[in-house]
C-alpha cells in the first residue's frame, strides 16, 4: 500500500473529477503525440518499400507521400464533424453502433483496441531505435529499455489525466519543436539547392517497380494517421466548451503532422536518403542538417521521446472505449470503473501488459511490428465514416449535403486505403490482426451473452418468483481438533439463529477420544457429531454430510462456519494445510450452502 501511494499518490475525491478536466495546450501533447510521433518513421516505411525496386524507385515517394497528405486533410475535416455530432465520446465505436448496429460497431472496437496495444509497442520500439541510433552499444539492451518505457508510462497515467499530461507536455512540445527545426532549416536548404531533387522516375526506368510495390509503399506509410481518432474519443476529458476545444486541437495536431510528414518526406527525397539497418532516417537527415553536435542529439532525443510518450495517447484511448464497452456489456463491469486517481486504471494496466508481451515476442524491432499496424484503425476510420454518412442521410439537419460529402469522401478514401492496407500486408503478418478481430468479436458477445443471462436470472419480474419464505437454518463448524480458533469461530456460531452443530472427522480412535472430552468442556452445548471416514478423507466426509443434511429437508440453509488460522507471514502459509481453502472451493457453488469465514491472526 506504501509503494501505491509513493507511485501513484493520494486517492482523488469523486468531486475533485472536474478539476482533471483539460486544456487545449495539455491536451494536444497528451492526444496527439500518437499521431505526430509516426512522421519518425512513416516516411522510412515508405523508402523500406520502394528501395526493393532499386534505389531510383525511392523518388516515388513524394507522390505516396501527397496522398497520404490528402488523406490527413479528409480524415480532419471528417473527425471535427464526429466530435461536434459525439459530444460525449468513443469514435468509430459510438458512430458505428448508433448508425450501423453492434456487429460494425464491434468490429471498429476489436480493430481498434488491438491497434492501441500495437501503437504502444510500435511508438516504444521506435523510440528505443532512435535512441540506439544516436548510442549504438544500446542496441542488444533494446528489450528491456523498451520495456521500462512502457513500465514508466504506466505509472504515470495512473497518477491521473491531468497529472500526466503535465508531465509529458514538456518533452512532447520540445520533440515538436525539435523536429520543426529540422524540417524548417532543412526544407530552406534544400529548396535553395539546386543539385539536388533527382526527378520522378517512370515505373518504366526502374525495373522492378509494380503498381503493387507502390500501393504497398503506400500502405506502410499510412502509419502516418494512426491515432487521429484519439481525440474523437476523449472529448469529455476536455473543459468546456468540449467539442470546440477537442476540435480546435483536432485542428493543432492535424496541422504539425501534415507540415512535419510532408517535410521530412521532401528532405529525404531531396538527400536521396535510404534506409538503413542501425540508423533511422530521422537520423540521418539532422546528421546533414546540423552535423554531429549538441542540436543533433536534441533531434535524437526529442525523437525518441515524442516516439516513447506516443504510446500515452493508446492510453488515453483504450480505457475509455473499453470503459464505454463495458458500460454497454461487451466487457467486464470493473473496466468502467474508476480507479484512486479517477482513471480507468484495469484498462491502463491491461495495456500496458499486453504492450510488453507484444515487444518481447517481436524483440523490440518496430519493422517487425509495423506491417501489423494502421490496419485496425483504417477499419475503424472506414466504419466511423460510413455511419456518419447514414446519420446525414437520415438524420438530415442543416447543411446536411456537405457534411454528407465529406463523410462520403472520408468512407471512399479511407476503404480504398484499408482494401489497400489489408492486401499488400496480409502476407506480412496482417492475417493475425483479422484473426484476433475474430477472436475479440466472439469474447464480446460471449461477454454480453454472460450478463444477459445474468439480468434474465435474478430479475425480481421472472413468472413463477414469490417472496422470500421463512426457512430453517443449520450451522455446521468443521473442526480438526479444539483450539483458540474453533472457540472463537464457535462463539460467533452462537451468535447467529439456527441449530448449530460442531462436525468432526474421525481418524483416529484414540484422538477422537481426546476431542470429545475437550468439548464437553469448551462446546458450550453445541452438539459435537463424529463422522467416520474408512479412507482418512476429511473433504470427502465433510461434503457427503453437507449433501445428507440438503436432500433431508429442501428448505433447509446451511451456513458453514470454518475457523482459518491466519499466520502472521505471508510465506508461514506454506507451513499449514490448506483444508479451509479446499472447503470453500468446495462448498462456494453448492445450492443453499452459505460460507462465512471467521479468521483467527496469528501475531508470530
Amino acid at each position: 500500500m506504501i509503494l501505491k501511494r509513493w507511485l501513484v499518490g493520494d486517492p482523488l475525491k469523486t468531486a475533485q473529477a472536474r478539476h482533471e478536466r483539460l486544456s487545449k495546450t495539455i491536451a494536444l501533447p497528451i492526444f496527439s503525440s500518437n499521431a505526430i510521433s509516426s512522421v519518425a518513421y512513416a516516411s522510412e516505411e515508405i523508402l523500406l518499400v520502394l528501395v526493393l525496386a532499386g534505389t531510383a524507385a525511392v523518388t516515388w515517394s513524394i507522390p505516396v507521400s501527397l496522398a497520404i497528405l490528402f488523406l490527413i486533410l479528409v480524415l480532419t475535416i471528417s473527425y471535427r464533424q464526429i466530435i461536434y455530432e459525439y459530444p460525449e465520446g468513443g469514435g468509430a465505436y459510438v458512430v458505428a453502433r448508433s448508425n450501423l448496429g453492434d456487429k460494425p460497431a464491434l468490429v471498429a472496437a476489436a480493430a481498434l483496441m488491438i491497434d492501441y496495444v500495437l501503437t504502444v509497442a510500435v511508438s516504444v520500439a521506435a523510440g528505443i531505435a532512435a535512441l540506439t541510433s544516436a548510442v549504438p552499444s544500446l542496441f542488444i539492451h533494446r528489450e528491456a529499455l523498451g520495456l521500462v518505457a512502457i513500465l514508466f508510462i504506466v505509472v504515470m497515467n495512473l497518477r491521473g489525466v491531468r497529472e500526466s499530461g503535465k508531465f509529458f507536455a514538456v518533452p512532447t512540445y520540445f520533440a515538436i519543436v525539435a523536429l520543426g527545426l529540422l524540417v524548417g532549416i532543412g526544407t530552406v536548404r534544400s529548396l535553395s539547392d539546386p543539385s539536388g531533387s533527382p526527378g520522378l522516375a517512370s515505373p518504366a526506368e526502374v525495373e522492378n517497380l509494380t503498381l503493387f510495390l507502390i500501393l504497398r509503399s503506400f500502405a506502410a506509410g499510412c502509419s502516418a494517421v494512426t491515432g487521429m481518432e484519439i481525440v474523437s474519443n476523449g472529448v469529455k476529458a476536455f473543459r468546456p466548451p468540449e467539442s470546440k476545444n477537442a476540435a480546435t486541437t483536432m485542428l493543432w495536431m492535424s496541422a504539425i503532422l501534415a507540415s512535419l510528414f510532408i517535410g521530412i518526406s521532401w528532405m529525404a527525397y531531396h538527400h536521396g536518403i535510404l534506409p538503413k539497418t542501425d540508423e533511422t532516417v530521422i537520423s540521418q537527415l539532422a546528421h546533414l542538417t546540423f552535423g554531429a553536435g549538441i542540436i543533433y542529439y536534441a533531434v535524437q532525443i526529442g525523437t525518441m521521446a515524442l516516439l516513447v510518450l506516443a504510446a500515452n495517447g493508446a492510453f488515453a484511448g483504450f480505457p475509455q472505449l473499453a470503459s464505454i464497452l463495458a458500460r454497454d456489456g461487451f466487457m467486464p463491469h470493473q473496466m468502467a470503473t474508476f480507479g484512486d486517481r479517477l482513471v480507468f486504471s484495469n484498462g491502463i494496466i491491461i495495456l500496458g501488459l499486453l504492450a510488453c508481451l507484444l515487444l518481447v515476442v517481436f524483440e523490440g524491432d518496430p519493422h517487425a511490428l509495423i506491417p501489423l499496424y494502421a490496419i485496425g484503425v483504417f477499419v475503424s476510420f472506414t466504419l466511423s465514416q460510413a455511419g456518419m454518412v447514414k446519420r446525414w442521410l437520415v438524420k438530415k439537419g442543416p447543411h446536411w449535403q456537405t457534411k454528407l460529402i465529406v463523410n462520403g469522401a472520408g468512407a471512399l478514401t479511407t476503404g480504398i486505403a484499408t482494401i489497400i492496407i489489408a492486401s499488400t500486408k496480409f502476407m506480412q503478418g496482417a492475417w493475425i490482426v483479422f484473426l484476433l478481430v475474430a477472436i475479440l468479436l466472439l469474447m464480446f458477445q460471449g461477454i454480453r451473452s454472460h450478463y444477459k443471462a445474468v439480468k434474465e436470472q435474478i430479475a425480481l419480474d421472472r413468472r413463477g418468483e414469490r417472496p422470500p419464505l421463512p426457512r430453517r437454518n443449520v450451522v455446521i463448524i468443521p473442526i480438526s481438533g479444539l483450539n483458540r480458533a474453533v472457540v472463537r469461530a464457535l462463539d460467533y456460531a452462537r451468535s447467529r439463529p439456527g441449530e448449530i452443530r460442531a462436525v468432526y472427522v474421525d481418524l483416529d480412535q484414540e484422538e477422537g477420544a481426546k476431542v470429545k472430552i475437550q468439548w464437553a468442556q469448551w462446546g458450550g452445548g453445541v452438539n459435537l457429531i463424529a463422522l467416520s471416514s474408512p479412507y482418512r478423507s476429511v473433504l470427502g466426509s465433510l461434503l457427503a454430510y453437507v449433501e445428507e443434511v440438503l436432500e433431508k429437508d429442501p428448505n433447509t440453509w446451511i451456513t458453514v462456519v470454518i475457523p482459518e488460522i491466519l499466520p502472521a507471514r505471508w510465506w508461514q502459509n506454506i507451513l499449514h494445510n490448506q483444508r479451509a481453502l479446499m472447503l470453500k472451493a468446495a462448498l462456494l457453488f453448492k445450492e443453499r450452502v452459505i460460507l462465512i469465514d471467521v479468521p483467527y491472526h496469528l501475531t508470530r
